[in-house]
């Protein structure tokens, strides 16, 4: 074996054990933190009135995140701004910290996801694994990338869309290919040893194949700008709702107090508990029930994004899924779709557009789906992808390359420093000590 060949030998060698090793601390925390989850909503639903109790749990999470979790409020951002500037190591009480407070989010009946928990516990336990090997910088970058792999495909139960996801979603318009080996590592060994630490992931229904006809190609075209428009008004209303609400009430844990009584108010006033929680339920309901209200997509968006604004822990995607689900479904009988392929489609654009990720969400749906859902998923996120415009949940990616054409900029810039539209170019990045201070 020559030098070039052995030298490949030894790095696949070294990213096998190394993705490996992310993968299965993100397996077994992913597993722990998915039977948690499990057992708090069981709980929840067969004793309603400790919805009650939200706002008290609010108060309890933002006094405990006040004094010990100063550092790690940026949550996802922080971890993709972590890959980009090279911040010294995320605080290891990361994992427990968004475990213990996404879990008891939804045990009170906060509207909350859960991937944003998998993402912080993968990259933090990723950036241990790291610092206590006395890894590289280039190597630490690239196993933070497979921690955010291993946590997404453990916590959903879809490996390949894992490892896409942890290349797809540092930057907008580039997918970062030299964390491909760990990534995918990390993300098919986590998701092995989650399914065998005894979780069982939710089913969906497999989408049967309907033609891409013109007219087909045309309602779908009508989702992905209806599928935009959601995304856009939840990143929105939530940025601002939270802006605001950080404004006028400066102590976390008054806001929080705050934003669990509105949401018990509107629990309350809708008259049913469909939209706390993950809302599983519906989601999968979303697939052959055409007796879901039409305005099911903007009241679980109104409780999710009161819920994040707030400063409740937890992640967008099933929400998110909830609001493409619901919508799309919705919106196919209205146009003479199948309603399982417009909820299939929804799960996916709704994601996909939100976290700038249109492929990983179009391979997330072939493995939840099935594969005749495929080219019809791709053309449903590519049109929500495009016209969501230069905004997202993670106001930390950098845009590399613009949505609709002119080119690489010069230099990545933060999406949070993206104005849209902007027909002249990306303002200023912030000075790289005002980042730092914001993200921690």
């Amino acid at each position: 074996m020559d030098r070039v060949a052995k030298e490949r030998a030894s790095a696949l060698w070294e990213w096998t054990w190394l993705g490996a090793a992310v993968g299965v601390a993100c397996g077994v925390a992913s597993a722990v933190f998915l039977l948690f989850l499990e057992r708090a909503t069981a709980l929840r639903l067969h004793h309603e009135a400790i919805v009650y109790a939200l706002p008290l749990a609010g108060l309890a999470i933002g006094w405990i995140y006040e004094r010990w979790g100063a550092s790690i409020r940026a949550g996802s951002d922080l971890v993709i701004d972590t890959i980009h500037e090279g911040f010294e190591q995320l605080p290891l009480r990361m994992a427990p910290m968004v475990l213990v407070g996404t879990v008891v989010t939804h045990l009170f009946g906060g509207s909350a996801g859960r991937e944003g928990t998998a993402v912080q516990m993968g990259a933090s336990l990723a950036d241990a694994i790291a610092h206590r090997l006395r890894v590289t910088a280039e190597t630490r970058r690239r196993l933070l990338a497979a921690g955010i792999a291993g946590g997404f495909g453990s916590v959903f139960g879809t490996p390949i869309a894992g490892a896409l996801f942890g290349l797809e979603v540092v930057s907008v318009g580039r997918i970062e290919y030299d964390a491909l080996a760990p990534a995918l590592i990390a993300s098919v060994v986590g998701d092995y040893v989650t399914r065998h630490l005894g979780v069982v992931h939710a089913a969906y229904p497999t989408i049967a194949f309907v033609e891409l006809t013109p007219l087909v190609l045309a309602k779908l075209a009508v989702l992905g700008a209806a599928i935009a428009l959601a995304t856009t008004g939840f990143i929105e209303a939530t940025h601002r709702l939270k802006r605001l609400l950080e404004r006028r009430v400066p102590r976390l844990p008054i806001r929080m107090f705050l934003g669990g009584a509105a949401l018990v108010g509107m629990w309350r006033a809708i008259g049913t508990s469909d939209y706390l929680g993950l809302g599983v339920p519906v989601i999968l309901r979303a697939f052959h029930d055409p007796s879901l209200p039409a305005y099911a997509f903007a009241a679980k968006l109104a409780f999710t994004s009161v819920t994040l604004a707030s400063g409740f822990v937890g992640g967008e995607v099933t929400p998110l899924f909830f609001v493409g689900a619901t919508l799309g479904s919705a919106l196919s009988r209205a146009v003479g779709l199948p309603i399982e392929l417009g909820a299939g489609v929804g799960i996916a654009a709704a994601f996909g557009s939100a976290a700038n990720t249109p492929l990983t969400l179009s391979v997330m749906a072939v493995e939840l789906l099935g594969a005749a859902a495929f080219p019809h998923v791709v053309i449903v996120c590519v049109i929500a992808y495009l016209l969501s415009g230069h905004r997202g949940i993670y106001p930390a990616q950098r845009v590399v390359s613009r949505k609709h054409g002119g080119g690489a900029l010069d230099r990545p810039v933060p999406l949070r420093d993206f104005q849209d539209p902007d027909p002249t170019g990306p303002p200023p990045a912030a000075p790289l000590g005002e980042r730092d201070a914001a993200a921690r």
